[in-house]
């Protein structure tokens, strides 16, 4: 797959040792959903999440215990660590002894002179401050002047970028979420020309699986294929996993990196000649240890199987009974369909190990 996305060009900061901004790839984050002050469980999480494939992961700081958990949680995890403070900056005082970055929302993190103990702090430890704008959470002055648009969240953003960077202090990031589309987009494309800080992506509040995949894909896949984006996470209601998960596919689809198979395959109709659901998920299943680009095709008939074979690495056309195996656009096999989809698999094996020694 080709990249032909040029990124707008951006501040490299750095969160623990993953760089963000600049060239740097675009990281993919999650959020624990555990109380902070359970070590065990929020150690256990950030675990999975790293397993999982997580650059950074942010933990919920809102109150003194969750605070002084963090000293001990980041002494058990490598992933860098976020600290999400709202309403007390106190915390945030605490959090900056022992994390990576520092999340506030300037809606209700309180008065400049809290922002600037926390920027102190920062300062002092050389940690990234992340300005994390919410639609629904804006200063009294952004809301009552614009209400809870895009306009708010940019002149919020705005305003908030300014006073840190009279502090002295330019080592930010920002987000800018609403919990749908059309206010996420046109903020973030409002606030990017007015600077050269990283951005931070998602739609907040997305809900399900389903619907959040759905968000998230149009949003920040429009963004990201703009250019837009340095960071980003899926706020799923669910499996922590299942946000990388889909975030490292929308990286994947946009062309912006490139890990693993990309499964062709057409949909159901009545000129299949295969149970083309079950085929397609065996694939999936069998092959997801394979981080080696490669594109597959599995077609269920021979109408488009013979061109989407032409620019895939591995294929498989299925016809009545029997079925052809084609590499790079040569056929190297035919054969029952029984067998069809073992030595399908084979083949696949064997291009991502050549591929990944050359």
């Amino acid at each position: 797959m080709m990249n032909n996305v040029k990124r707008y060009p951006t501040k490299k900061i750095f969160v623990g040792n993953v760089a963000i901004g600049g060239d740097a790839p675009i990281s993919v984050q999650s959020m624990t959903y555990s109380k902070t002050s359970n070590i065990e469980e929020t150690v256990e999480q950030i675990k999975a999440l790293h397993f999982a494939g997580a650059d950074i992961v942010r933990v919920a700081v809102p109150d003194i215990e969750a605070a002084n958990a963090l000293k001990t949680i980041k002494e058990q995890t490598s992933l860098p660590l976020v600290a999400d403070i709202h309403f007390n900056h106190k915390l945030a005082l605490i959090a900056a002894e022992s994390v990576d970055c520092i999340r506030i929302n300037p809606g209700n993190i309180g008065n400049k002179q809290r922002v600037a103990e926390v920027v102190r702090a920062c300062k002092e430890r050389n940690l990234p401050i992340r300005i994390g704008v919410n639609c629904g959470s804006l200063e009294s002055e952004f809301e009552n002047k614009y209400g809870q648009t895009a306009r708010g969240m940019v002149e919020s953003a705005d305003y908030n970028i300014k006073y840190l960077e009279d502090l002295g202090f330019e080592d930010i990031k920002v987000s800018l979420k609403a919990s749908d589309v059309q206010r996420t987009v046109e903020a973030y494309k409002m606030l990017r020309t007015m600077n050269n800080y990283p951005f931070h992506l998602g739609v907040t509040e997305a809900g399900t699986l389903f619907h959040s995949t759905i968000k998230s894909s149009i949003a920040l896949g429009s963004l990201l294929l703009d250019g837009i984006g340095d960071t980003m996470r899926i706020s799923i209601t669910g499996e922590l996993e299942k946000e990388i998960e889909v975030g490292r596919a929308i990286l994947k689809d946009a062309g912006l990196t490139k890990e693993g198979l990309n499964i062709i395959s057409c949909p159901t109709c009545g000129r299949i000649e295969a149970d083309l659901v079950t085929a397609v998920a065996q694939v999936e299943e069998r092959t997801k240890h394979i981080k080696t680009p490669l594109n597959v095709s599995v077609m269920g008939c021979v109408v488009n199987a013979l061109g989407e074979a032409k620019s895939a690495d591995v294929a498989i056309a299925y016809g009545k009974g029997t079925g052809l195996i084609i590499k790079k656009g040569e056929t190297i096999a035919k054969l029952p369909t029984d067998e069809l989809l073992d030595r399908f698999l084979e083949e696949v094996e064997i291009e991502a190990k050549k591929n990944k020694e050359s």
